[in-house]
């Protein structure tokens, strides 16, 4: 079903216009997932120092479809979504950290639930999640206050409850402070999030702290005050983009060139992006030296129709991201990304789980529509040139 247009502004140093993106702040380190590194156990050169991978997808948006699958795999008795993540189950849970992207707030335990166009989805999503391997999700979308104040909270226990990390939104101001972090290998890894919006949505009343909206200095501040807090690797989730347009928009050209250009002390501020919101993969790109991957597309959906008000079957077409990161060689120096892989994946409505395309194909070299799948795929994500930067294709 189609989503509502992207309404509001990107706040940069200059004005611009975006598709969907929000903002996190804070400076005192949360640890969420996973204990922290030992101190002193990331200096470079040490032999505690261990890299780790990262892996990343993109918008989880349960339709009235999806909701309706989910109920059938728990054979009419509640809601599970493990099925729905099953095929990929694989590739995420091997991941030292895995991120996911949750675009909507969940409802009361038993419902009503409901998708588009103000979606309120079952809290059993964030169990489904886990099963499939992810530690966290970044929650700042503009989707996010579709149930205002309630639908945050509601969200943020039932991740609680589940073991996930999230970052974007918040329930208290002291909440909204504090930086999420995660430890993968021997690094620190700090998780921030911003939406450009909440479609029209006002922020609740006394909560100006509720959702991260984007503005490319808080941005910056929130990415240092990580840094001072400890944090060895810093990425950053853009809910951002021009829906159904495979090219990044001016907004994102813009703020992407900026956040990676960012340093502070000659070392830079953002280790990686990652963007979502506009339901079609988006390119990868190497700018600055730091990888921007502007969208991932939408791993979740039901049956999405454009703003032709036709089908669309890249609404249901995703990358996943794979990197690596090794310890810096030498004191001072970034984290380094040693390998940067996708993962072509596609929502395949009548089987309704979500398939690892590369995977699906070596087993069934024939499913024609799994192949024009994987090909759209990787068209649009190596479309500015990520290859020539070594992004490979893996599986």
């Amino acid at each position: 079903m189609r989503r509502a247009a992207a309404a509001l502004a990107v706040v940069l140093v200059t004005a611009g216009t975006a598709g969907c993106s929000a903002g996190h702040g804070g400076a005192q380190a949360r640890l969420a997932g996973r204990p922290s590194p030992p101190a002193g156990g990331n200096t470079a050169g040490s032999p505690a120092a261990r890299g780790f991978s990262l892996v990343a997808s993109g918008d989880v948006l349960p339709h009235d479809s999806v909701i309706r699958r989910a109920q059938a795999d728990a054979g009419g008795e509640g809601y599970d979504f493990r099925p729905m993540f099953s095929l990929v189950k694989p590739l995420v849970s091997k991941a030292d950290l895995a991120l996911c992207h949750m675009e909507t707030v969940y409802g009361p335990d038993g419902g009503p639930f409901t998708g588009y166009p103000a979606f309120k989805s079952p809290p059993q999503v964030a169990a489904g999640l886990k099963d499939a391997g992810y530690d966290g999700c970044s929650t700042a979308s503009n989707h996010t206050l579709d149930d205002g104040a309630d639908g945050v909270r509601r969200t943020l226990e039932a991740f609680d409850r589940a073991g996930l990390g999230h970052a974007g939104s918040a329930r208290t101001a002291e909440e909204a402070r504090r930086v999420t972090t995660y430890r993968a290998g021997s690094a620190k890894v700090a998780h921030l999030a911003y939406t450009f919006g909440t479609n029209g949505y006002p922020l609740p009343d006394g909560q100006p702290w509720a959702v991260n909206l984007t503005e490319q200095k808080k941005v910056v501040a929130d990415a240092r005050a990580a840094r001072k807090a400890g944090a060895d690797v810093v990425l950053v989730s853009l809910h951002w983009g021009t829906e159904w347009q495979t090219e990044p928009d001016a907004t994102q050209l813009a703020l992407g060139r900026a956040l990676t250009a960012s340093k502070t002390g000659g070392r830079p501020d953002v280790d990686l992006i990652l963007g979502t919101h506009a339901h079609v993969p988006q390119p990868f790109e190497k700018v600055n030296g730091t990888w921007i991957v502007y969208g991932m597309g939408d791993q979740v959906a039901g049956t999405m129709i454009n703003y032709s008000d036709q089908v669309d079957p890249r609404g249901n077409y995703g990358s996943i991201g794979r990197f690596t990161f090794a310890p810096p060689a030498a004191a001072g120096e970034r984290w380094r990304v040693t390998r940067a892989e996708f993962v072509p994946q596609l929502m395949d409505l009548d089987a309704g789980r979500v398939v690892n395309l590369p995977e699906a194909l070596a087993k069934d070299p024939g499913r024609d529509d799994y192949a024009t799948a994987r090909d759209a795929i990787r068209e649009a994500v190596l479309s500015r040139g990520a290859a020539k930067d070594g992004l490979v294709m893996g599986r």
